[in-house]
């Protein structure tokens, strides 16, 4: 009876035991979720993919170039000895100021014409006025009134015929002992100077003496290989950098797109007007252009800084809730700049964490 007795607590004894040890299973396998504490709820940023258009970008050289449009060139329209230059290259000028003074002959004979014109008038006009008193009084006849009109017109003519020879010449800007003052058709700065004090200036020289250019626009011309020619057209953006200002971008447009390749170098040019309010673009600067295109081909995009790389692939972090967090490893398309095209693993909607989710990441691999 013992024995019975003996066997049976035994027995009792070996299935608490089994049950205990089934019990305690569970609590030492269960599994912790990685949840997102309200701290770091703050340290993180939440973007949702979403269909857009495939930008694509295209890096070429360039140069900033006048505006063509605002450049004035001052041509020489007398002869004569540049006695003094007043401005040099890179000064800023105002309308009607004096770039230069030229001793002219060619002036002081239109003026020694004109006054000569000028009497030959008074005499003609006096001697009308006279013929034209005789006349009424009946002493004249009335062709001498005729001839004395017709001398009298041929003399006035001569006269503004002068007037108006010296006003192309400078008008105001000369003076009668032959001084030609050479003045600003615009405002803006001097960007080009051909002459100096002591020269001597042909009128049918070629040559410009002065250029004269607003530089608050400037145009910038890019080259574009053949191979790219596709990738460029009228109206894409344009973000433009210079070794000067490393930091600073300048927002354009491309303007105009050349119909033809430069026979030497076997580049379609390209050109963006860019404003310039501050100067910093100067002429012949060198300057490296971004063109941006948005294409028809759309995907699903998200921000790069959401993509991770580990282990020779690329993971994101999908946020469901707090404490539902998910890696999904994607397939990516292209980056563009700051935005990154998937080609597979993500779809319109999907919610990735893309900012700090490294720290996610690890603890979603270690659980």
């Amino acid at each position: 009876m013992k024995k019975i007795q003996i066997a049976i607590s035994l027995s009792i004894i070996s299935s608490f035991a089994i049950l205990s040890c089934t019990q305690k299973i569970p609590e030492e396998q269960k599994v912790q979720k990685v949840c997102i504490s309200d701290s770091m709820q703050k340290m993180i940023s939440l973007d949702t993919a979403k269909i857009s258009n495939i930008n694509d970008e295209l890096s070429l050289s360039g140069e900033v170039s006048f505006d063509e449009n605002k450049v004035i060139k001052v041509y020489p329209i007398s002869s004569g000895q540049v006695l003094e230059v007043k401005v040099t290259i890179g000064d800023k000028v105002e309308k009607g100021q004096i770039l230069a003074v030229l001793k002219s002959a060619d002036i002081a004979g239109n003026y020694s014409d004109l006054k000569s014109a000028g009497s030959d008038l008074a005499i003609a006009k006096r001697e009308f006025d006279n013929a034209k008193s005789l006349y009424e009084k009946g002493i004249s006849s009335e062709r001498e009134l005729t001839i004395a009109k017709e001398n009298y017109q041929k003399a006035l003519s001569a006269n503004e015929k002068l007037n108006d020879l010296i006003k192309i010449n400078g008008g105001g800007h000369t003076q009668s002992n032959g001084l030609f003052y050479i003045t600003a058709p615009t405002s803006g700065y001097v960007v080009e100077k051909n002459m100096n004090a002591g020269a001597y200036i042909r009128n049918d020289n070629s040559n410009s003496l002065f250029t004269i250019s607003n530089l608050n626009n400037v145009w910038v011309w890019a080259n574009v290989f053949e191979a790219d020619i596709l990738k460029v057209k009228e109206g894409y953006d344009a973000k433009i950098t210079t070794l000067a200002y490393p930091d600073k971008v300048f927002q354009a447009k491309i303007e105009k797109v050349s119909e033809v390749l430069d026979p030497q170098n076997k580049v379609m040019r390209v050109r963006m007007n860019v404003p310039n309010d501050h100067l910093q673009l100067k002429p012949e600067m060198f300057t490296n252009v971004i063109i941006t295109n948005k294409e028809s081909v759309k995907a699903v995009s998200i921000p790069s800084e959401a993509v991770l790389f580990d282990n020779s692939k690329m993971f994101v972090v999908i946020y469901h809730e707090k404490c539902n967090l998910e890696i999904r490893e994607v397939a990516l398309l292209k980056a563009v700049g700051s935005t990154t095209y998937i080609k597979s693993g993500l779809k319109e909607g999907d919610v990735v964490i893309s900012k700090n989710q490294i720290l996610l990441y690890r603890a979603l691999l270690e659980k």
